[in-house]
């Protein structure tokens, strides 16, 4: 396969570098460069992901963790996952540089947490963002996340994967919000029809979750 060439804009901005101290590494050799037909220099994808990770071999890692629950009466469950994620972090080597946390829906994007959170990505201020499941840091596009988070030299590590299969209440709340904001949008926010859509999932639901 192919390895992906970022031009040196994009290379810049995943090393935190100025474009001179970019053309000073590729005359030194400290990275390698291709040149293409048209004299312009493009860096192999490999070569950042090098320096990066040397980088983090020879100082601390600085982290961010991010614990989230749906509801005020889940604090319990918020404060075994700060718990957890510390000891994490501890037991890597990672330096903690903020705890943050919400109570919130994770389809929600204006969460307080989550926006500080960008806010220390786009200043290169954190290295890795740790959190329990893929789920706590957003419930649909893990993916776009990741892939902007990188950007900026910065991974996001998820102690265990996929949420477990048993977090059922926070899932059903996310389908009825999504539910009722595309009822909305069908039939407008106050109709009938909406409402009637919306009581009739919320039925067929609790069917479903009593028939086990």
């Amino acid at each position: 396969m192919t390895e992906r060439l970022l031009p040196p804009r994009e290379a810049c901005k995943r090393l935190g570098i100025s474009f001179i101290t970019l053309k000073r590494w590729i005359y030194s050799g400290k990275i390698r460069a291709v040149k293409t037909p048209t004299g312009r220099w493009m860096i192999p994808e490999s070569e950042i992901e090098k320096i990066i990770s040397g980088r983090e071999g020879t100082r601390e890692v600085r982290a961010i963790i991010y614990a989230r629950v749906s509801s005020t009466d889940q604090k319990s469950d918020l404060e075994r996952q700060v718990q957890y994620l510390t000891e994490y972090c501890a037991a890597k080597g990672y330096k903690v540089v903020d705890v943050l946390s919400d109570v919130a829906s994770g389809l929600k994007t204006n969460r307080k947490g989550l926006l500080k959170l960008f806010k220390y990505v786009v200043n290169r201020q954190v290295d890795v963002v740790v959190v329990t499941y893929r789920d706590r840091l957003t419930r649909f596009g893990f993916e776009y996340l990741d892939y902007f988070f990188k950007q900026y030299g910065v991974r996001i590590e998820v102690a265990f994967g996929e949420e477990p299969k048993d977090a059922r209440q926070e899932l059903v709340e996310d389908l009825i919000v999504i539910i009722t904001s595309f009822a909305g949008k069908l039939y407008g926010m106050r109709s009938r029809k909406k409402r009637r859509l919306v009581r009739g999932v919320k039925q067929l639901l609790e069917e479903v979750e009593k028939s086990g």
